[in-house]
């Protein structure tokens, strides 16, 4: 089996086990953590207990997409983020700062800044921003979204939802290889116009997703926990750590959670019981 290596400026994760990103949003409206860290000491704190608690990337994103979520501008976006980036690149935070946007301004800042790794909810569609990412040869997470955060929940529909996205995916990666980039990681994109049961066969289908491409999957937290579990999203810690177990015995190379501490406990297990050793 092929073991992935992603170089993010002089870091290198390699990986043969399942990976850590960190969510952190230093947006107002972001359907869990809106409005905690928008100031750039709570958020740069956050950041580094994530670190700490085993975070191997940490995802930072000044735009929220949650379903109905309203775009905001670049100059925005670039208002939240910057600060941040700056200030985690100043400590030398000893794990790769991802940047979570669809902006291709928004990336080229914060990848000259010091960000070396790009996550695009919007599938990497965006041409200048296939030119941002070649120009500084960092990881790229390619996500899969029907429609826009406004409009994804409206009715989405499918032939078979992992055929449907995996052959999405593969497009747009092969788009990223013409344009020059190397490092390509895919996310089937839970909650990203897709229903309840849509999800689930994601989840359980995670290992058709495998290609030539290592996959994140982002569940943290996320709408299908509610729906099942009939708690609100402060309460889904559980219901999120069974999920992502799910994803990591499923295939899923990197998962995005808040709650890293909790979830690094059970990647290693999940980890140990797919591999049958530690």
């Amino acid at each position: 089996m092929m073991t992935h290596r992603l170089i993010c400026g002089s870091k290198e994760i390699i990986l043969d086990s399942t990976k850590i990103m960190g969510i952190l949003n230093v947006t107002p409206d972001s359907f869990s953590d809106g409005g905690m860290f928008r100031s750039v000491d709570a958020a740069v704190a956050y950041a580094e207990q994530m670190v700490l608690d085993g975070a191997d990337i940490i995802d930072v994103g000044g735009e929220s997409t949650r379903p109905g979520a309203q775009p905001v501008s670049a100059k925005e976006e670039l208002r939240r983020v910057i600060p941040v980036v700056e200030e985690l690149v100043k400590r030398r935070i000893s794990v790769p700062i991802s940047i979570d946007t669809t902006k291709p301004e928004v990336a080229r800042e914060c990848l000259r800044l010091g960000a070396t790794m790009l996550n695009d909810v919007s599938g990497l569609g965006d041409l200048l921003m296939r030119k941002v990412v070649c120009a500084y040869n960092v990881p790229v997470v390619i996500m899969h979204m029907k429609g826009t955060p406004l409009t994804m929940q409206s009715n989405p529909q499918y032939k078979d939802v992992v055929s449907d996205i995996a052959e999405y995916l593969l497009l747009r990666a092969a788009m990223a290889r013409q344009a020059g980039i190397r490092q390509i990681i895919i996310d089937p994109g839970i909650g990203f116009g897709k229903n309840l049961n849509d999800n689930l066969q994601i989840i359980r289908g995670l290992s058709r997703f495998q290609a030539s491409y290592p996959i994140l999957i982002g569940v943290s937290r996320k709408g299908f926990i509610g729906t099942l579990t009939d708690r609100p999203v402060e309460e889904r810690l559980c219901g999120t750590i069974a999920a992502v177990t799910a994803c990591v015995l499923n295939g899923a190379h990197i998962v995005r959670v808040h709650d890293v501490k909790e979830c690094k406990d059970a990647v290693r297990v999940a980890d140990a019981i797919k591999n049958g050793r530690y």
